[in-house]
């Protein structure tokens, strides 16, 4: 079958592939460590294949673009913090699984970008504090894991969790990108059984579909990367709180 044929066979319009594609470049361009644009990618996603459904469109996309980042970021990580949110990460999967089919996604975003939007002014305020306090308790850490676990499995939204938590942490940049990317890609494969088995959002078509979108994701990642080799720590990390919060609003009025 041919790459037009591939196209035309999922009875998708032009400007529905121009969307997808466009996702697809985002996707990559967040994965090389421009955070905070990733609701963007949901948003387009739900809009041409619904909200359930874009879950399973995006997961192999994020596993695709996980493993470009990881390759490319993979001397920076940290794994004292991957281990610290991995056990509750994990638990987090596991009741969002549960509770999928059952939560109203509307109220649950909106609940979201509330705690989002709030955690980011929290974040801004220990920003103009200058405060060198580190949080390093358990339950901290467990409660960002278990909400980023949470997040993930029920909308892909666990982008800004782990931001405000590995901000909080005092990450530098490029730890901050190469910790992030293994913590993710990790979870992520963990996720697919689920949605192959359970929710039944993952299927031979749709991974079709993810395939011929991989070469888009390559080069929004490398144009990505490009770009975070000029952002200085500070700037990176006010990039990211604006951008997140950004985020936020657009989940609490969709």
């Amino acid at each position: 079958m041919s790459y037009l044929e591939i196209l035309q066979s999922h009875g998708l319009s032009q400007l529905q592939w121009v969307a997808i594609a466009l996702a697809a470049f985002i996707l990559g361009f967040s994965k090389s460590g421009i955070k905070g644009i990733g609701i963007i990618i949901i948003l387009i996603l739900a809009f041409v294949f619904g909200e359930k459904a874009s879950t399973g469109i995006l997961l192999p996309m994020l596993i695709s673009a996980d493993i470009v980042a990881v390759s490319y970021y993979n001397r920076h990580t940290q794994w004292r913090f991957i281990k610290k949110l991995m056990p509750s990460m994990v638990i987090g999967v596991l009741v969002g699984v549960w509770v999928g089919d059952a939560i109203s996604e509307t109220v649950f975003k909106r609940i979201m970008a509330i705690i989002i939007i709030a955690s980011i002014g929290i974040m801004w305020f220990f920003e103009k504090k200058k405060s060198n306090t580190i949080p390093h308790n358990k339950v901290f850490s467990n409660s960002a894991g278990f909400l980023a676990g949470f997040t993930t499995m029920i909308g892909n939204l666990a982008g800004p969790i782990s931001n405000i938590y590995f901000l909080a942490v005092r990450l530098p940049k490029n730890e901050f990108i190469g910790t992030g990317a293994w913590l993710f890609f990790i979870i992520n494969v963990f996720k697919l059984p689920f949605h192959f088995f359970v929710w039944k959002t993952v299927t031979k078509e749709s991974l079709v579909l993810n395939l011929t979108l991989v070469p888009i994701i390559i080069l929004g990642f490398f144009l990505g990367a490009r770009l975070v080799k000029l952002i200085s720590n500070v700037n990176y990390r006010r990039f990211i709180l604006i951008v997140t919060a950004i985020g936020g609003i657009i989940m609490l009025i969709k």
